[in-house]
């Protein structure tokens, strides 16, 4: 029988990762890391016993009373672990690989209609797919396995056999889960979308067309940026009209595929589809040539069952009543995880954003919200989270590098790309879509209102092309409003003085804004 908390006459570590102060004993998921040994990421907050009369959190530590130290048993802390910190399934995972069917058997023998007993058993025989020797329970009320108040749950099935409400956010083959925390909270509570609608139905149709077309563009040209590239406009044009069609096909592999070969023109030295092989993110010793890996993908071998397993989550969960923005995070950033293709991975991960909101109606099909371009403007927090996920992973995964300098990886690990705590990159994609609603947005169709403005005044005050004037207008606008002396001596060496001054004089009054008051 595995002991638990046998060494820990005072906590000051754990993992290498200090305590900030010495506790009596690990609790939950640490205590069963710790007794098991298990090989997992570590969750983002740790439970300890501590010696004060008083709950508190002190980094990552969530510190409890002495009062709160459960039973020293599998049962014991398994309990702990549901209760106070929600279902970790990867720990779970890992954990039931380790323990023996009657163990668990025992538990639910003991309270066979216990709340947390049938969770652990549904758990248990859903992770591990087999079926414990114990009669179906007729008794005790239906209970819900996710506590929504630690974790955002899915829609329901029931498991008469448990007599478990399966809340669970995703599909045996793919669910991510995500924390409820406060930040989150505040967030879906905005009602963003309703925000994004309100403003549309303010706004002509036409300048909503056009923000929509240059937002689009502007999408297209940050996703190759983020990636080091810059195509051929016409490649840019190409993926921004892509972009506008999420939403409007079903997800599949094959059109993943499809998708691919929009993004990429020249297959010459990348095999198109899923991978054949293994792959990373990082780069080649410049001596050695041998890989450096940020970041290691799923096995090929796990490629198709992790991508169907993607998408029954997807369609899970689009029809229900789950927030739209934690659906994106947990597909999108799901997806550039397990990273399946040979190129193309990120702009992808980028389009599979724009799809779940366009899909799930939380923005109107056609218009794409730039969140690519605020990732860009943001790129050192976008690194951040992509890192929170692979980081912790890289020690778990075992590789040797190939004759032609990939990886090749030696152990199993799908787990790592199944199940994940989502959080962060909800967080930050929920930033980037608030900054994309309140500011991005309302700046361009400003812009456009504005630019109409000074478009109309230049044809009623000076007879020019059309395309004359665009490029006025953009000479003015990069040059704070004044025409360069290049500009001057060139495009537009036929305006008079007065003509310059009166179309500057214009632009301020335009596009200038107020100085504030003093005081």
């Amino acid at each position: 029988m595995t002991e638990y908390n046998q060494n820990s006459h005072s906590v000051i570590s754990f993992h290498n990762f200090p305590a900030q102060e010495e506790g009596r004993a690990l609790a939950g998921y640490a205590a069963l890391i710790d007794a098991h040994n298990l090989r997992i990421p570590l969750p983002a907050f740790l439970s300890l016993i501590g010696k004060r009369h008083k709950r508190h959190i002190k980094g990552r530590w969530h510190i409890y009373t002495p009062r709160h130290r459960p039973e020293e048993s599998l049962q014991g802390h398994l309990t702990f672990a549901l209760k106070n910190e929600g279902i970790d399934l990867c720990v779970l995972k890992a954990l039931f690989i380790k323990t023996p069917a009657d163990e668990i058997a025992e538990i639910v023998g003991s309270e066979p209609t216990g709340r947390y007993s049938r969770q652990i058993w549904f758990l248990y025989e859903w992770l591990c797919e087999t079926r414990l020797d114990i009669e179906d329970t007729k008794r005790g009320s239906y209970v819900p396995l996710v506590n929504a108040a630690l974790q955002y749950p899915g829609p329901a099935r029931d498991s008469r056999r448990h007599r478990i409400r399966n809340n669970l956010p995703g599909s045996r083959d793919f669910c991510p889960i995500v924390r409820r925390t406060e930040k989150l909270d505040r967030f879906i509570n905005l009602s963003l979308s309703a925000t994004a609608q309100e403003q549309i139905v303010k706004t002509h149709a036409d300048l909503i067309s056009r923000a929509a077309a240059f937002l689009m563009l502007k999408d297209s040209k940050a996703s190759y940026a983020i990636e080091g590239e810059s195509p051929p406009h016409t490649r840019i044009e190409r993926w921004g009209r892509a972009l506008g069609q999420a939403g409007s096909r079903s997800l599949s592999i094959v059109e993943l595929e499809n998708l691919q070969r929009q993004v990429l023109e020249d297959f010459r030295f990348v095999l198109p589809g899923l991978r054949g092989a293994g792959g990373f993110v990082g780069e080649h010793d410049r001596v050695t040539g041998q890989p450096m890996p940020d970041h290691i993908s799923a096995r090929a071998e796990n490629l198709e069952s992790l991508l169907n397993g993607m998408i029954e989550t997807y369609q899970q969960l689009k029809d229900s009543d789950f927030d739209a923005v934690l659906l994106a995070g947990v597909i999108a950033f799901g997806f550039v995880f397990i990273h399946p293709f040979e190129d193309g991975n990120g702009r992808l991960h980028r389009y599979l954003l724009h799809h779940v909101l366009a899909d799930t109606g939380f923005v109107p099909r056609g218009l794409v919200f730039p969140v690519s371009s605020v990732f860009l403007d943001r790129i050192t927090d976008y690194r951040t989270v992509l890192e929170e996920y692979s980081k912790p992973r890289l020690d778990l995964i075992e590789w040797r590098p190939t004759p032609d300098n990939n990886v090749e990886v030696l152990n199993e690990t799908i787990d790592l790309y199944r199940y994940f705590d989502g959080t962060a990159q909800a967080e930050f994609l929920y930033e980037c879509v608030e900054e994309t609603v309140n500011r991005t947005l309302p700046e361009e169709v400003d812009y456009l209102k504005k630019y109409d403005e000074l478009h109309g005044f230049i044809t009623s005050f000076i007879e020019m092309p059309g395309r004359q004037i665009d490029l006025l207008i953009r000479f003015l606008n990069q040059n704070q409003g004044k025409l360069s002396q290049r500009a001057k001596g060139n495009e537009f060496s036929q305006l008079t003085p007065l003509e310059i001054e009166a179309l500057e004089d214009k632009y301020d009054e335009v596009f200038a804004v107020a100085e504030p008051k003093a005081g």
